[in-house]
């Protein structure tokens, strides 16, 4: 095997968002496999509330590989990106004549794995 080939995969996680894990990955499917800066412009200009954390968790992977791996944020490529289901807050309304519907309210683990492009 050439050590030349060798892609050090660097990523970054956020955890316990309080977003479904289903609309963060409507994001996330739209930037997996992009560059760092296509997936930047993409996020900026995207209408949904999941661009702001995924954004987030991006920016931190990019400069983990910056800064702990020395490599450019230019050369990046987005190689995984994904979100798991994390714990549900669970929450009940109360409604008429005594009775109590449940709230669900979801959170997710964000994480996105960034590498140099071969």
């Amino acid at each position: 095997m050439n050590t030349n080939s060798i892609d050090t995969e660097v990523r970054a996680v956020a955890k316990y968002i309080r977003m479904s894990p289903n609309k963060v990955r409507r994001v996330l499917n739209q930037i997996r496999g992009k560059s760092y800066r296509e997936a930047l412009m993409i996020l900026e200009f995207m209408p949904y509330s999941a661009c702001e954390p995924v954004l987030q968790v991006l920016q931190s992977a990019a400069a983990n590989a910056q800064n702990n791996n020395g490599l450019q944020k230019n050369e990046l490529l987005i190689n995984r990106a994904f979100a798991d289901p994390g714990p549900v807050l669970k929450r009940f309304r109360p409604r008429s004549q005594g009775r109590g519907f449940k709230i669900k309210k979801p959170t997710c683990h964000i994480t996105v794995c960034v590498s140099t492009g071969s």
